[in-house]
């Protein structure tokens, strides 16, 4: 049997233009800071689990939604999923957070949630998120990995 998708008809918006490289990018001597942009650079590209669009076309993720602080090395992302019942939020969540563990540095703390009032169960899919023993098993579990691997790998 075919699961149908949740949202059969979702709104797709224009995607954001790419960041423009400058030469203070490329000089080994300044420090360069992570910001709001490079993670936002890092996940607007992750497929979304029911079509064949990706999180920034569906305005799941979006910079204004993302914070970084260097200093205390947290990474701060908020998603919105396209209807407030998605079944497939965790696996977004999931997908994000794999994708920010895989490039960013050890040093940071990530943290995902569901942007507040966006979806019917956003404590219970926060508290899934941020459940690092609940993160380890479902990452385990090799059928799910299969499918974040799909979500992320244009990501990368």
């Amino acid at each position: 049997m075919t699961k149908v998708a949740d949202n059969v008809n979702p709104n797709v918006y224009e995607k954001e233009s790419e960041r423009e490289i400058t030469s203070a990018d490329h000089d080994e001597e300044i420090t360069d800071e992570f910001d709001e942009r490079e993670i936002f650079d890092l996940i607007r590209n992750i497929n979304d689990p029911e079509h064949p669009l990706t999180l920034e076309e569906l305005r799941v993720v979006e910079e204004k939604n993302i914070s970084v602080d260097n200093k205390k090395n947290e990474v701060l992302v908020y998603f919105t999923p396209t209807i407030p019942h998605c079944s497939m939020a965790t696996l977004i969540g999931l997908s994000i957070r794999v994708q920010l563990l895989r490039a960013l540095p050890s040093r940071f703390k990530v943290t995902v949630e569901v942007s507040e009032g966006t979806h019917v169960s956003e404590h219970a899919v926060n508290k899934q998120l941020a459940d690092k023993e609940r993160v380890a098993a479902a990452l385990e579990n090799n059928n799910l990995v299969q499918i974040i691997n799909q979500c992320v790998a244009a990501g990368a």
